[in-house]
């Protein structure tokens, strides 16, 4: 299943509101409830809006961005069926989503998880133990090279990222097998529910289609040569 061709946008930005629903429409079993962090409004770019809206999803929204959350918390004010929470997610015993979730209704088995918080991405999902949705999309740092290990260092106020292998192998670690990639998302499964899915060759060099990096390389007197974008794309 190539799930490239089910790219659709609600409200979401590059495809990812039709993936998911595709990805959902496989699992055999779906408990309508979902969470996402790095929220912002809960609108502009969302993953889960059209979940919420369009399919009548409960779901956990969490902010920490004050003014941000205000807004959240006005969009969603009148849906009994969303949480919002105004909180940065961390990393350790205080802060981390298990700790977030547990003040919650949602199961812990919940089918939908969005991560997008610019930086510690990584270090957060690891943090997760408790709570194991079926379906998982995080952000990773798009200018990193496929094949190339890369995981900031696990600090708030750092913004680097995660590179993709480095997130498939904590992925697999924790039970869950890559599905799809966008240009800065990636989706993962539980591994159970891979073989529904008929992926042939769920490596990343195959499932990431959109590539776009910057290379360094020297010429043979020393001088240093950038071939690509040389400008970030946000």
């Amino acid at each position: 299943m190539w799930l490239l061709d089910y790219k659709a946008n609600t409200y979401s930005p590059a495809g990812e509101d039709g993936i998911i629903e595709k990805i959902l429409k496989v699992l055999p079993k779906n408990d309508k409830w979902c969470v996402e962090f790095g929220a912002w409004d809960g609108v502009y770019l969302s993953n889960t809006r059209n979940l919420i809206v369009n399919k009548k999803y409960s779901a956990v929204l969490i902010e920490g961005s004050e003014s941000k959350f205000k807004d959240l918390q006005r969009n969603y004010s009148q849906n009994p069926k969303v949480v919002t929470i105004n909180r940065f997610v961390g990393f350790t015993k205080k802060d981390n989503l298990d700790q977030i979730l547990k003040k919650t209704p949602i199961p812990t088995d919940f089918d939908f998880l969005c991560i997008d918080i610019d930086g510690n991405d990584h270090h957060a999902w690891k943090a997760m133990v408790k709570y194991k949705p079926k379906v998982v999309c995080i952000e990773f740092n798009s200018t990193v090279p496929t094949e190339v290990r890369f995981i900031q260092p696990a600090d708030s106020s750092v913004n680097q990222g995660a590179s993709l292998l480095s997130l498939i192998e904590l992925g697999k670690k924790k039970g869950y097998e890559l599905v799809s990639v966008l240009p800065i998302n990636a989706f993962f499964i539980k591994s159970k529910y891979f073989p529904l899915f008929k992926i042939k060759d769920n490596r990343p060099e195959v499932l990431r289609t959109n590539v776009d990096n910057t290379y360094l390389f020297t010429g043979y007197d020393g001088k240093v040569f950038l071939s690509g974008p040389k400008k970030l794309h946000w």
